[in-house]
């Protein structure tokens, strides 16, 4: 039977669209990361329209467990990095919650490197490991399955985010200091992930000190990763060197700035105080009666992302 040209064209573009949808759900790899099958899944393009719109999806299930989507922009955890079949070379990776796409930085917890990292499907599909890597960011991070891993969401540059669409490389970020890797560690779980943007219950163990007090200068407190504070770059100036801490007298100290307005920003951030030294707004918590304590402050400090916090005392 011959059917007229238009209804014949109709049904096979019914038949192809059928096909592509079938093909979007049973899209699998490695540990089981599954592209988003949507009708609001974003642009595959090259141009910044591909990070959008941003895609969630229904709650869903794993192994008895029930994980639901959510844009949370200070998402931070701490798990187990995995293999992922998907993705090949490019520096992607499988999340179970994270919006599709956005963007995280990775951290080694055995090396403390870091890099940025574009997720675009869900995953992993099967155990309790924390984000599912493909090959290119495995290899980017010099990274092996079964390692754990921080993943920090973060808002990159275009330039950055062009580069990772392309299937290449963003810039390394500087490596995390060993010091809060340490701290890093010591949140893992026994499984699946912990929140480290939750304040840990009970004291930190004690931490080395990164650097002497000394060598230490001002900071203007940006967060790793995300978009500098609006700043008055004539008018920042470096904190003044106290004197070395002394028993009983301890402060962190996450940064010094001439504008109020970045000072009151970190400090509603860390749940610090402000104090004024001249034409400076210095940012800081305490004081500690001991130094183990201020090292605790200063690793929930440099965890929130103020990576040149320094103890100082209060003179």
């Amino acid at each position: 039977m011959r059917f007229p040209a238009e209804a014949s064209a109709g049904r096979f573009a019914r038949l192809f669209l059928t096909i592509i949808a079938a093909a979007g759900l049973a899209a699998c790899g490695g540990n089981g990361s599954a592209e988003l099958a949507s009708a609001g899944q974003p642009s595959q393009g090259g141009g910044p329209e591909a990070d959008y719109p941003v895609v969630l999806g229904e709650p869903y299930e794993i192994d008895g467990v029930t994980y639901t989507p959510v844009d949370t922009l200070n998402h931070d955890e701490a798990g187990i990095a995995v293999a992922d079949g998907a993705g090949g070379m490019d520096i992607s990776a499988a999340h179970r919650t994270l919006p599709l796409p956005s963007y995280v930085e990775v951290t080694s917890l055995e090396t403390g490197r870091t890099i940025l990292v574009r997720v675009t499907r869900r995953g992993p599909m099967t155990g309790t490991g924390l984000i599912a890597l493909s090959q290119g960011a495995l290899g980017q991070l010099e990274l092996a399955p079964g390692t754990p891993v921080r993943v920090r969401r973060v808002n990159p540059i275009e330039q950055e985010r062009a580069l990772l669409r392309a299937g290449q490389q963003a810039p390394a970020r500087i490596d995390t200091p060993m010091s809060l890797v340490e701290v890093l560690k010591r949140r893992l779980p026994g499984q699946g992930a912990a929140n480290l943007a939750q304040p840990e219950i009970g004291p930190l163990a004690e931490t080395a000190d990164p650097q002497p007090p000394e060598q230490a200068d001002s900071s203007t407190a940006t967060p790793a990763g995300n978009e500098p504070l609006p700043t008055q770059a004539s008018q920042e100036v470096a904190a003044p060197t106290l004197s070395p801490p002394v028993e009983g007298n301890f402060v962190v100290q996450a940064g010094a700035f001439a504008n109020p307005a970045n000072a009151e920003r970190v400090a509603e951030a860390i749940g610090g105080s402000i104090s004024r030294q001249g034409n400076l707004h210095l940012v800081r918590t305490g004081p500690f009666k001991t130094r183990a304590e201020a090292e605790a402050s200063l690793a929930k400090v440099m965890a929130a992302g103020y990576r040149e916090a320094r103890i100082f005392t209060s003179g």
